[in-house]
């Protein structure tokens, strides 16, 4: 299953605003999926409308992150840096338990896994937007759906958070590859080289 998706990067006085999920109960960027036929920049204010309360501007395009998780889901989620310019910090009581800030240093322990280094590239303001691909094993079998998933957290007898820690958050067999920027020669001085480095 493939999935497009959006985060906001909203950042104040070197700190960064944090949801914490109502699914799962970690800490997560504002964002979600793009709806059929929606640019990617309306869904990222839509997403970041209707999760916090808050209208925002993009100010520019972090980075792009494919993350493969086979053989059960494929997301391609866009990052944009967002100023807030209207509305009220309202977390929806549906999707956002709570809401705040947190500085680069003091993220906290029960973090999206996938959100970390699209926090980490917020921060870092690159000139020009950062393309990772992660590979993950999913301990989901092809073609579970989010009820499905929702329907094993509350069987497992797990709090929320263990249960997503087990399983989504696993790291074990995680590949975190950076296409762009590249760290490396480029091919005119390095004609055998490559773009991609492991983390």
């Amino acid at each position: 299953m493939t999935f497009i998706g959006v985060n906001t990067c909203i950042i104040q006085n070197g700190k960064i605003l944090l949801t914490k999920r109502e699914d799962f109960e970690i800490w997560c960027l504002p964002g979600g999926a793009v709806d059929e036929g929606e640019p990617l920049a309306q869904a990222a204010q839509r997403e970041t409308r209707e999760e916090i309360g808050l209208e925002v501007e993009l100010v520019r395009l972090i980075g792009v992150y494919s993350q493969i998780s086979m053989p059960s889901f494929v997301w391609y989620i866009s990052s944009f840096a967002a100023r807030p310019i209207g509305g009220e910090l309202r977390p929806d009581p549906n999707e956002v338990l709570d809401i705040a800030y947190f500085a680069p240093d003091e993220l906290p322990e029960d973090l999206m896994l996938t959100h970390r280094q699209r926090i980490l590239d917020a921060f870092a303001n690159h000139p020009e937007p950062a393309v990772w691909t992660q590979w993950m094993n999913s301990p989901f079998p092809e073609g579970i759906t989010r009820a499905d998933i929702y329907k094993m957290r509350d069987e497992s007898g797990l709090s929320r958070s263990e249960f997503y820690r087990q399983t989504l958050g696993r790291v074990e067999g995680m590949r975190l590859v950076r296409d762009i920027p590249s760290p490396l020669p480029d091919a005119a001085q390095n004609p055998k080289g490559t773009s991609n480095f492991h983390v």
